[in-house]
């Protein structure tokens, strides 16, 4: 589990502005600046906040869980094999940009490029739009 782990931290802390820290629960925090992207448990529970209604989506494309204590607008998402850390980190992802895309010169060329590099389904990739634009944008459509 350690290794999955580390090489999860590893590559969430390579992309911009991200930095990690230890979490007050044990395992890692990962931020950009001072938002949080998510973080990762040391049994393996990926955790990440999103919007109520993203939240719900990724619930029921079945990319995700509902956060174990139920914290409205958390998901969690287990890594118990090598193989879960690339859907922990695409999980990651979508949050990072929800905060990285707000920042960057032409946001929409950016997430479209980004939600095809992830493979977006529509309705999450109109979901993400929202989150940046304030509402729905041509590019999610």
């Amino acid at each position: 589990m350690i290794e999955y782990l580390r090489s999860l931290e590893e590559q969430v802390c390579q992309w911009p502005g991200v930095s990690a820290a230890n979490h007050r629960f044990g395992g890692r925090l990962f931020r950009l600046g001072r938002s949080e992207v998510g973080h990762v448990h040391n049994d393996g529970a990926v955790e990440i906040a999103f919007p109520r209604s993203f939240r719900d989506e990724l619930i029921g494309e079945g990319m995700a869980q509902e956060h174990r204590t139920g914290p409205d607008g958390w998901v969690t998402f287990h890594i118990r094999q090598e193989r879960d850390v690339q859907h922990a980190l695409w999980l990651l992802r979508i949050s990072y940009l929800r905060l990285a895309l707000k920042a960057v010169p032409d946001p929409p060329k950016r997430l479209e490029q980004e939600s095809e590099r992830l493979s977006l389904s529509p309705r999450i990739k109109d979901l993400l739009a929202r989150s940046i634009f304030g509402k729905r944008s041509s590019v999610a459509a």
